[in-house]
């Protein structure tokens, strides 16, 4: 069984093209929160130029936005699902990371 054979059925996804929408939607999101990234920092004041007086303080700051960063993909993730029609998919996706995070109480396995 070929990789994307295997990738389909772990996601359950039957078409390439399906696959190949959700290959497009994580690159353009992924580009997006980086882009979207820089001005919400400028705008909170973290630049690394702050960071440079502190004992590994560029560590910090790294840590810092990834932290900022990690919420704005999620939502961007969302937002790109839902503008290629597959909101479902990146919902249940987004589901799973949260549960795998310990945040199991606030998004519960389905019923099914």
């Amino acid at each position: 069984m070929s990789y994307i054979q295997r990738l389909k059925q772990k996601w359950n996804i039957d078409s390439n093209i399906q696959l190949l929408v959700i290959f497009i939607v994580f690159g353009l999101t992924g580009s997006s929160a980086v882009k979207v990234a820089k001005p919400v920092l400028d705008f909170i004041g973290l630049v690394p130029e702050q960071f440079e007086a502190i004992p590994l303080g560029i560590i910090f700051y790294w840590i810092l936005r990834i932290l900022i960063v990690f919420p704005v993909y999620q939502v961007l993730l969302l937002l790109f699902g839902g503008l290629f029609f597959q909101f479902t998919f990146f919902w249940e996706f987004e589901k799973k990371i949260f549960r795998r995070m310990g945040l199991k109480r606030f998004f519960p396995e389905d019923k099914n």
